[in-house]
């Protein structure tokens, strides 16, 4: 079987489909795309979490498009590494495969699924949504975002020298 995909799409390519995807999809459904909140949707499920005023509301009526949407990005990441070939980019990183890679994968995850809650959202769902709708706090998270990953880049390249790989 030939690979449709041999390599990521172009940023000129991937940007607009994904900007026009988040008014369509508010137009067609009355819904913004967002995976953070789907984290709380599925703690909200696990025996015992109702006892937390967090998690008192129902989960099916209100969280369960958020749960499908995440399943969707799943399995299409998942037919993408394994049908089509990854596009050329590896699921895991050699040094990632390693009993310290996947325990500093399992943490990183974990601060990052904290800091999402915490900012009431994640990068994209500012960027992406937030700005889309003219968010201030949205376009100030975002302003944010991009100079701390400046900030991390310059701190790397200090500390380690060379690019950031």
């Amino acid at each position: 079987m030939e690979t449709a995909i041999t390599d990521p799409l172009p940023w000129y390519i991937a940007g607009p489909l994904l900007g026009l995807f988040v008014p369509a999809m508010l137009l067609l459904t009355g819904r913004e795309p967002g995976v953070s909140s789907s984290f709380r949707h599925l703690c909200a499920v696990v025996p015992g979490a109702k006892a937390l005023d967090y998690f008192k509301y129902d989960v099916w009526k209100d969280g369960l498009w958020q749960i499908l949407f995440v399943i969707g990005i799943l399995l299409g990441g998942t037919l993408v590494q394994f049908v089509l070939g990854g596009a050329g980019v590896p699921l895991f990183l050699p040094e990632n495969l390693t009993a310290a890679g996947l325990a500093l994968l399992f943490v990183g995850g974990l601060l990052v699924g904290f800091g999402t809650r915490y900012a009431d959202g994640c990068t994209s769902g500012h960027t992406i949504s937030g700005i889309s709708n003219l968010s201030l706090p949205s376009l100030i998270a975002s302003a944010c975002f991009v100079a701390g990953g400046v900030l991390a880049s310059l701190v790397h390249r200090f500390v380690f020298g060379g690019l950031v790989p």
